[in-house]
């Protein structure tokens, strides 16, 4: 569940940033690759991902919303995002969740950069976000870079997860 609520924060972050460019950020968002610190890919929920749905609110503050599988059963959770003086910078659960996005250079596709300490551990989690399902080889190359400049990591550090089509929680 942690490591959900993580992805579909991230995600958040990457709508956030294109408020910066004074786009609208609302609308459905991809999951195309992530990097964890942590051995999260274990958990069986990782590999498949459902689109993330973002709505901006008035204030700059965002509603996320994420659909999960846990237990066989289809999860969905909101998330309020809390806009910070920082352009490009977000916090949540009372500032133990941090996140912040970077515009892939010559792409429109954002890599969000994750920080949570809410569970008393810190969690770092890198992702790369489209609007579509489309592969675009790109925005993979440029995230690529990034990790190895900044994180020096590996290609085999990175997991590309199936995209999943949305799934609806019974009431």
């Amino acid at each position: 569940m942690k490591a959900l609520l993580l992805t579909a924060v991230l995600g958040l972050v990457a709508a956030l940033s294109l408020a910066l460019e004074h786009q609208d950020i609302s609308g459905t968002w991809y999951v195309k690759a992530l990097v964890t610190d942590k051995d999260l890919l274990k958990d069986n929920r990782l590999r498949k991902m459902f689109p993330v749905k973002v709505t901006t609110l008035e204030n700059g503050d965002m509603e996320v919303t994420i659909t999960f599988m846990k237990e066989d059963k289809c999860h969905q959770k909101t998330i309020l995002m809390q806009n910070t003086d920082k352009p490009g910078k977000y916090t949540s659960y009372e500032g133990k969740m941090f996140l912040q996005v970077q515009k892939l250079l010559g792409t429109d596709h954002f890599m969000f950069y994750c920080e949570d300490r809410s569970h008393g551990r810190l969690l770092r989690m890198v992702q790369l976000m489209g609007r579509t399902l489309d592969t675009n080889p790109k925005a993979l190359r440029e995230f690529r870079k990034v990790l190895q400049h900044r994180w020096f990591l590996k290609d085999e550090d990175i997991f590309m997860p199936m995209q999943m089509e949305t799934c609806f929680p019974k009431h």
